[in-house]
Parts: C-alpha cells; sequence; structure tokens
C-alpha cells in the first residue's frame, strides 16, 4: 500500500467521479484507474461502487477512507515537523475559529505566526466545533477555537481554558425599548436566537426563566453574524449575543447595546485539540500566539 494510492481513493471520493479525480490529480484515467485496482485487490475488497452518476465509496470503502484519511495527514505532518525541526519556515496549518477568536484573537495571533513562519500557509476555517469535530479527529483540522462544548469531549481530545466569556442585548440603533435596563422590559419583545444547535430556542428562553420571567417570542434563528447582524439592523428584532461585537469597530458601528442589569453569561472560550499526537511546531506556535492574544485580551478587558 503506497501513500499515492490512499491520495488517489481520497481524491476519487472527494470529486466522486475518475474523470475529475484524473483532473486534479494530473494523472490519466487508466493510470487512476490502475491505482484503485491495485489498491482494492491489496485489500480483497471494493472500495466504490461504479454507478451512472459517479462514484460512491462502499461501506468497506467509507472505512478505508477514514484511516486513509488519518494517514496522508499524518504523512504531511510528519514531513513539516522534521523541516520545521530544520529551520524551515514552510508548511500548513488549518484552524477552525469562532466568530469570538476571529474578533478578538486572530488579529494579535496571525501577524505574529507570520513573521515566525513567512513561508507557512493558513488556512482558517469559521465555524462550530460540532461541524469540524471529524475533521479534528483525522487530523485535517489542527486545532479549534471557541466555545467550550456543553457535553464532556472524549479522551482524544485535549480542552484547554482560554478566557471567560459575556453576552449582551443588541438591537439597532434608535430602537424604541433602547432606554431598558432589565430583561422584563424586554419580554414583549422579538427576538432573533444566534446559535446553531438543535435546542437554541430551548437554551434561549433558559435566560428568561432564571429571571423568573416568561420565555421570549422567538421569530428567527441567525447561524451566522452576517445573518443576525442584517436581521438586528433592518428590523426591531432583539439579540443576545456576544459582547465582543460591541468591541469591533465595524460591529459596534451596526449594533447598540441594551445596558440590561441581568448577568447574562456565556459558554468559556477554549482550544481543543487532539490528545493522542503533538501539534507540528508552526502549528504549536500559532497556538502559542492564540493563547498570548487571549491573556492581553483578559487583561485589557479586567481594566475596562
Amino acid at each position: 500500500m503506497k501513500l499515492n494510492q490512499l491520495r488517489t481513493a481520497l481524491t476519487v471520493a472527494e470529486k466522486g467521479s475518475l474523470r475529475a479525480a484524473a483532473r486534479e490529480l494530473g494523472m490519466s484515467q487508466p493510470a487512476l484507474t490502475h491505482n484503485i485496482g491495485e489498491l482494492e485487490r491489496e485489500l480483497g475488497a471494493a472500495l466504490f461502487e461504479r454507478r451512472s452518476h459517479g462514484m460512491t465509496p462502499t461501506p468497506v470503502g467509507e472505512l478505508f477512507l477514514r484511516r486513509a484519511q488519518v494517514i496522508t495527514n499524518e504523512s504531511r505532518r510528519a514531513k513539516e515537523e522534521v523541516a520545521q525541526y530544520l529551520g524551515s519556515d514552510q508548511g500548513e496549518v488549518v484552524v477552525c475559529l469562532s466568530i469570538v477568536a476571529h474578533l478578538v484573537l486572530l488579529p494579535i495571533a496571525w501577524p505574529l505566526f507570520q513573521a515566525r513562519f513567512p513561508g507557512a500557509r493558513l488556512r482558517v476555517i469559521e465555524g462550530s466545533l460540532p461541524a469540524v469535530e471529524s475533521r479534528l479527529r483525522d487530523g485535517s483540522v489542527d486545532f479549534f477555537i471557541g466555545p467550550a462544548p456543553d457535553t464532556d469531549l472524549s479522551r482524544e481530545f485535549v480542552l484547554e481554558h482560554l478566557f471567560d466569556n459575556t453576552r449582551v442585548v443588541y438591537a439597532r440603533y434608535g430602537h424604541p425599548l433602547e432606554k431598558a435596563r432589565s430583561l422584563a422590559e424586554l419580554t414583549e419583545a422579538r427576538w432573533i436566537t444566534t446559535a446553531a444547535t438543535d435546542n437554541a430556542e430551548e437554551k434561549f428562553a433558559q435566560v428568561f426563566a432564571q429571571h423568573g420571567l416568561p420565555a421570549p417570542l422567538v421569530v428567527a434563528q441567525a447561524e451566522s453574524m452576517l445573518s443576525m447582524l442584517m436581521m438586528v439592523m433592518s428590523s426591531d428584532v432583539l439579540a443576545i449575543s456576544l459582547r465582543q461585537y460591541n468591541e469591533f469597530p465595524l460591529t459596534r458601528s451596526a449594533l447598540q447595546v441594551i445596558e440590561v442589569k441581568e448577568a447574562l453569561p456565556a459558554p468559556k472560550v477554549v482550544i481543543i485539540r487532539r490528545a493522542a499526537l503533538p501539534l507540528t511546531p508552526a502549528a504549536e506556535y500559532l497556538a502559542d500566539m492564540f493563547r498570548r492574544a487571549s491573556s492581553n485580551y483578559t487583561k485589557s478587558a479586567h481594566h475596562l
């Protein structure tokens, strides 16, 4: 079994056809078919089903491709780790960041990383932990920074606390309820939730229930910062979301905070990575720069 065979199988699965995979890999279709055939003969099982609309992994293929992804990712990392240890500034780091990390950590960490590893390529994914958990597991994402998960992680991951967080109430400028100073004064408002989870509305209602208030009227759910911004800016809906929007110039100019007296805690911001294998020097350096940015951010927040 050879690495180029694994990459061939992964590319076929990704592209969904032999022709597209051959084009992506810069090889002839017969050569690609030969590689897949050799791999299937060695394994003693078919990896793909040939259908009219393309190539689909078999159940055995799905199992094999998960392992193949891990092997190819670790092969790349092994080469990069040795090269970086010997002084190279080349390589690739892939991270998934929540919006909080984008707003307050990335602007500090990214320039520092660039200065130390000018030849490295950084790929940044915006998303939540559930969306990239499988990619953390197979090594195609180095680490995640964002809200701590509601449930305990499996032992294959390491969670490190970066800083605590809070939420505030947002409205458009000139909102009729802008002078409200408690959640009780906002119970008749129409709301938008901003959590991209199945139980977002239930958790939102719990915020009011904790203060003995009825469940608010939720009229929409936004799964991105842009959606929330546009919907709050263009209507009288309110949103409870992360305080960092009010610390970032672009979003602060678009929304105003309704200063309610109640505390509105948010999940802690954490960094999550695999436990079994260390990060490459470049990825570890970037993680350290995020830790430094978090420390600076926490100190600044204490002086506000």
